[in-house]
């Protein structure tokens, strides 16, 4: 058996880039009281860097077999068996032949001359042809979706109601706290987690992590103060309560920003955090549910 010290020297330096990577969440402590969330995100995070590494290592040892081995993958590719087929193709990018990606080039003359220009007989790259084919189905699958279906809206219908979204936000009107807007709680993905980091950085300092109550009110039961409907938050979030240590945010957060927050509240309603503030104010009907501030 041949000894390969490269093959060794990679495994010994990606087992210690694995060490150095799950050094982090290996070295926390109890006393560092980093919250669940914190404790999930450095273990996410170790577990890719570790996934990511054992990748990189199977790639390495990969590609050194595969030198390794060039000699007898030669071999193996000069078979006439062999070298028509599509593995064959594929051997041969190893072998370095580069006909699966560049076609078959035969430098045929065809009897097609135009001003001195002669045609040749040869493929066109691979690649190419299969981008083509990949867009067709693309196309396939955007003319049904969008005109036959009718499940999304097209370029125009969206733009349209953007223009209509940003217009209800820089209206006058909505300065006016004596006023209420005609929002509706937003319920995409995008919005509910932008909401949500915008909470942690501003509302949980009063209100706890999980929205269960600290200084402020619990914002995860059915009773309010300032009215759980989606616009009273959104004007409690806005202007604020004066007297009762809730400060008005319309000049730190847009308005899509509020919307983004009073939106998220939505979503924690019946989620009985551990330690949740006793109820105050009144009880409101579910549908009116959002949160109180």
């Amino acid at each position: 058996m041949r000894y390969y010290p490269f093959s060794w020297r990679v495994a010994a330096t990606g087992a210690g880039l694995v060490v150095l990577a799950a050094g982090p969440a290996l070295a926390q402590t109890p006393e560092a009281k980093a919250g669940p969330a914190d404790s999930q995100l450095l273990l996410l995070w170790a577990l890719l860097a570790t996934l990511g590494l054992v990748i990189l290592l199977m790639v390495l040892l990969a590609a050194t077999l595969v030198v390794r081995l060039r000699p007898q993958l030669r071999r193996l590719y000069e078979l006439p068996t062999v070298r028509p087929t599509w593995s064959g193709r594929v051997l041969g990018l190893l072998v370095g032949d580069a006909t699966l990606v560049r076609g078959e080039v035969r430098d045929e003359l065809l009897d097609h001359d135009y001003d001195g220009i002669h045609e040749f007989d040869n493929d066109l790259p691979p690649w190419w042809k299969y981008s083509f084919y990949a867009t067709i189905l693309f196309a396939i699958g955007y003319l049904s979706y969008y005109h036959l279906a009718e499940a999304g809206q097209l370029q125009g219908a969206e733009y349209a109601a953007e223009m209509q979204q940003a217009a209800l936000f820089v209206s006058t009107e909505a300065d006016d706290p004596n006023k209420l807007t005609t929002y509706q709680p937003l319920t995409a993905a995008g919005d509910l987690n932008s909401g949500k980091a915008l909470y942690t950085t501003n509302c949980a300092p009063c209100h706890g992590a999980n929205a269960e109550g600290k200084v402020g009110p619990n914002l995860t039961d059915e009773y309010w103060l300032h009215g759980g409907e989606v616009n009273h938050v959104y004007k409690t979030i806005k202007f604020g309560v004066q007297g009762k240590g809730m400060v008005a945010w319309k000049g730190k957060l847009s308005g899509k920003q509020i919307l983004q927050v009073s939106s998220y509240l939505l979503s924690l309603q019946g989620s009985k955090p551990a330690g949740a503030k006793e109820p105050q104010g009144e009880k409101e009907a579910p549908g009116q549910r959002v949160a109180r501030l």
